[in-house]
């Protein structure tokens, strides 16, 4: 992407020349600033495509500033932290605040200009394989027909401006999923405002959607912030009612009032929410508004557990390892066939989450550059439902009955833990008839809730 342009913000003259420097060789079009003030006008009268902001400044330290930025929505392009001794945390929280990543200093030209690049990439999504805009793990995704299928719906969805629902399992990686709608749409230069539903609570859920006059002046609200752009509340089914049914208004109405103010504004946004699943058949019992539902569920898209797309897991090991390794300087390590195997059957109840953060310790743990099985097991976290693994369990050892019994009870406790207790959903799984399959979990002594009528 030569030709971007680039803003520099570091209060050191020798660093702002020697990075300027470098990126305009590579075809680059670069600004400086030496301070923050010098930083808000270049945002201000030429937007970049890229800042690259040094952590610790004189007057205002970067983190300050990123967080300005972002509540104003007057950034809409990657902001990468530059980041001296002492000052790597400080940079990883700042990529939890929305930083696109960090370069540590003294600056290394290859990371530089392969940072660079992978920003600009992320910042500009295609309509097939946007590498960077969705999870890092996600974009390793598309051997599996579902997922394939999946992004197509999702890229089918950015281009209108209804409200969108996501459900799937914890984990998942919904929250990316609303991110690439948004980015992949026409209105990807206008904020992505992310709220948790749990935030939502009766006291503050007024002030925090529809914003406040304050003794220190207007305080937006995240619709507000998120004029022009999209609206993302994470399991909404967790926000208050009152939150609930100002959304509703919102979305019915397309306009809201800050509080204090009778006059009306137009919203403006669009509004994508993620529910776990289950919520929406559980709509009569849960404290998720039916009605509020009903609107958004219009335009829905559910995101698969890892476990219907086992085929990609491999994939995503291999391609998981490479990001950690450049990202967190972490050891390069590889997972061996039988490793590979085993993985691509284990249930993930954690999903994306889970992957990743086995990778993570097994390339903290170090050790050979190939994972066996063995390694794998130690440090695969116990299924809910089975005190151990059940490739550990020696059912070689027990005559034919009374493995095959021990197998199924495994198997079937397992899956049940993963479908919530419910027996309708399990029967759904494991392609066995209701009634058939209530007679074999009394049979093998496994406990679950309701009855015939349960769902």
């Amino acid at each position: 992407m030569k030709g971007s342009q680039i803003l520099v913000v570091d209060d050191e003259a020798d660093i702002r020349s020697n990075i300027q420097e470098i990126l305009a060789e590579e075809g680059y079009e670069v600004m400086v600033a030496a301070d923050v003030r010098e930083a808000r006008l270049a945002v201000r009268h030429h937007p970049p495509q890229l800042v690259l902001l040094d952590i610790w400044m004189p007057d205002t330290d970067g983190i300050s500033l990123l967080r300005e930025w972002q509540e104003e929505g007057r950034l809409r392009c990657p902001v990468v932290m530059l980041s001296g001794h002492g000052t790597v945390e400080t940079a990883i929280e700042a990529t939890r605040l929305g930083a696109a990543d960090f370069i540590e200093k003294p600056l290394s030209i290859n990371k530089l200009l392969r940072t660079v690049t992978r920003a600009l990439e992320a910042r500009r999504p295609t309509r097939r394989g946007a590498r960077g805009v969705i999870l890092p793990v996600l974009a390793a995704l598309g051997r599996s027909k579902r997922v394939r299928e999946l992004r197509e719906q999702a890229e089918a969805l950015a281009t209108g401006s209804r409200p969108v629902l996501i459900s799937g399992e914890p984990g998942t990686g919904r929250g990316a999923f609303a991110s690439f709608i948004h980015e992949s749409g026409p209105h990807r230069e206008r904020p992505f405002v992310k709220i948790a539903g749990a935030s939502l609570v009766a006291e503050n859920s007024a002030q925090l959607l529809l914003g406040a006059d304050t003794p220190r002046g207007p305080e937006p609200g995240a619709v507000e912030r998120a004029g022009g752009g999209t609206l993302f509340v994470s399991n909404i089914e967790d926000a208050s009612p009152q939150a609930q049914a100002l959304l509703l208004g919102i979305v019915e109405t397309g306009s809201y009032a800050r509080l204090g103010q009778a006059a009306m504004q137009s919203a403006g946004m669009r509004l994508i929410a993620s529910v776990r699943s289950g919520t929406l058949a559980e709509a009569h019992t849960s404290a998720v508004r039916k009605e509020l539902i009903d609107r958004i569920a219009a335009s829905h898209i559910v995101v698969p557990s890892v476990r219907e797309y086992a085929e990609d897991v491999s994939e995503l090991l291999r391609y998981t390892a490479e990001e950690l390794t450049e990202r967190q300087q972490l050891q390069f390590r590889r997972f061996g066939i039988a490793a590979q195997n085993r993985l691509r059957h284990y249930p993930w109840p954690g999903n994306l989450r889970e992957l990743t953060a086995l990778v993570e310790r097994l390339a903290e743990a170090g050790g050979a550059e190939e994972i066996s099985l063995a390694e794998v097991e130690k440090h695969l976290m116990p299924v809910a439902g089975s005190k151990q693994a059940l490739v550990q369990q020696d059912l070689l050892a027990l005559p034919l009955r009374e493995a095959r019994e021990q197998f199924e009870r495994a198997y079937l406790t397992e899956q049940l833990a993963l479908c919530s207790g419910k027996v309708g959903m399990l029967a759904k799984r494991v392609g066995m008839e209701r009634t058939h399959l209530y007679r074999k979990l009394r049979s093998l002594g496994v406990e679950f809730r309701g009855g015939l009528g349960e769902e």
